[in-house]
């Protein structure tokens, strides 16, 4: 499903049950970037509708006795066909530099392509510098941030990579 992954990690599309794990790994991943607001912000950004309607275009990475390692939530746009978009990616910081987080993306854009998107879209807030250097690095073209992108006084910086510019696999 997922090539390039580290020895004994093994990757799965997410089920229902999925959602409290990946909400109880939440802060201690994001290192608790913009405090108690930044953790309620995180949580109300993944309810559990992801983890019911959109289960084959997302992704959860797990050890070999199960404890959660990384995931990606994802979807084919409905409203653009030529569109993708991931809404939101996380790994364990334990684990970060070893290519996970470009595995993931590669899976997603390997998918999307397969249904004939063109474009993949994210955003991630002005806050996260670790995600926007991550973003760039993968090829994606990053906005100035946006005021009041998701919310009053919640600004996004918005990325959009082109498919055709990123080898298949």
């Amino acid at each position: 499903m997922i090539d390039n992954l580290p020895e004994g990690l093994t990757a799965r599309h997410p089920t229902t049950d999925d959602h409290p794990r990946v909400l109880a790994v939440l802060d201690a991943w994001w290192g608790d970037l913009k405090g108690e607001a930044g953790a309620m912000e995180r949580a109300l950004l993944l309810p559990r509708l992801y983890f019911q309607h959109f289960t084959t275009t997302s992704l959860v990475v797990e050890h070999p006795d199960g404890a959660l390692a990384a995931f990606l939530v994802g979807f084919l746009s409905q409203t653009d066909p030529d569109t993708a978009y991931v809404h939101f990616v996380g790994v364990d910081p334990a684990l970060h530099g070893r290519g996970i987080g470009q595995a993931l993306y590669r899976a997603f854009f390997d998918l999307a392509r397969a249904h004939g998107r063109t474009a993949v879209h994210c955003v991630t807030s002005p806050e996260n510098t670790a995600s926007q250097a991550f973003h760039t690095r993968l090829g994606f073209t990053a906005s100035a941030p946006l005021a009041d992108y998701d919310g009053p006084g919640l600004a996004r910086v918005a990325f959009t990579l082109a498919l055709a510019e990123t080898p298949a696999r």
